[in-house]
């Protein structure tokens, strides 16, 4: 349909990984092990957590938030992508892109606010000891998790109504494999200097924020710990920091590198390569970082074990 000189753009094409026909068929299988191994990972972990009654505090039910938010966001993407794998053309409605992109930039801003969230929980339970349960009771933990998923809700609302105000008639092919913000405002012919100012504006103020929390949080942490006499205190109180730490990590890095930086600089094949870390390699790693580095969910993984064989 034609509207003026610009034509009305009902579906978009994703350039995917490759255009290499061997190896789809491989990544379709490896990405097909990945998306598992998040569904029975994140899964398991929220399964656990509600079980077992040592599992039953502050720390572990941002951890199976956070499990959930890791499940939802892979799922955002990896259907989409193991079927783009398997189809000779790699369509998306213009309806469900944006649906995409608005479910996958509030759990990308929930999963981001949340390790803060876990950041402050560490700080009160290892500077703060005494006031641990009083200070994060049951009725604050509810209104953190609430506060977190209202930003990202929000955030997502403005960022997709922003990014689809805008015209696409030069091309409808996004040189991705989903529905990003970046790759659609370097695909759009309007003009995109007020979007990557509202962009940088709350993604920026969401990511510096939620970064600066856990930095303060573990400034105060570590110069606590460091007042343990103990070596084996300060190694246990250690230890429970160990894993959020690797998640911040992982998920900060990627995101500051894809989205706080500017649009002529984007690279897509560089731009792929990390978006596949952290919408699918991430929520795969974060279950098994807990678990692996964690004694009481190893712990609550043996008496489920134990549980299943004595009832088979």
């Amino acid at each position: 349909m034609e509207k003026g000189n610009y034509s009305v753009v009902t579906e978009f094409i994703f350039s995917g990984l490759t255009d290499c026909p061997e190896l789809q068929v491989i990544l379709f299988v490896l990405f097909l092990l990945i998306y598992v191994i998040t569904l029975v990972g994140n899964g398991g972990m929220i399964f656990l957590i509600r079980t077992d009654p040592c599992l039953h505090t502050p720390m572990y039910f941002f951890l199976r938030n956070l499990s959930f938010c890791d499940l939802c966001y892979a799922s955002v993407i990896a259907p989409n992508l193991l079927l783009n794998f398997l189809a000779k053309k790699k369509n998306i409605s213009y309806t469900a892109c944006a649906v995409q992109m608005y479910f996958f930039v509030s759990f990308a801003d929930i999963e981001c606010l949340l390790l803060a969230a876990m950041a402050y929980d560490r700080y009160v339970a290892i500077c703060n000891p005494l006031l641990y349960r009083v200070t994060m009771s049951r009725q604050r933990c509810n209104q953190l998790l609430a506060g977190v998923s209202a930003v990202g809700l929000v955030d997502s609302i403005i960022q997709t109504c922003f990014t689809f105000r805008l015209s696409f008639c030069h091309s409808n092919v996004i040189n991705h494999f989903f529905c990003d913000i970046p790759q659609l405002l370097a695909l759009s012919c309007s003009d995109t200097h007020i979007n990557e100012i509202v962009m940088f504006a709350l993604i920026g103020c969401i990511l510096v924020s939620s970064f600066l929390i856990i930095l303060f949080s573990y400034v105060y942490i570590i110069s606590t710990i460091l007042q343990i006499h103990s070596t084996k205190g300060r190694r246990k109180a250690f230890s429970t920091c160990v894993c959020h730490l690797t998640a911040v990590v992982m998920f900060h890095g990627t995101q500051l590198f894809v989205y706080l930086r500017p649009t002529a600089s984007y690279s897509p094949t560089t731009d792929k390569i990390t978006s596949v870390f952290y919408t699918l390699v991430i929520p795969m790693l974060n279950p098994i970082i807990y678990s692996l580095r964690n004694k009481e969910v190893k712990n609550a993984l043996w008496k489920a074990r134990n549980k299943l064989l004595s009832i088979s």
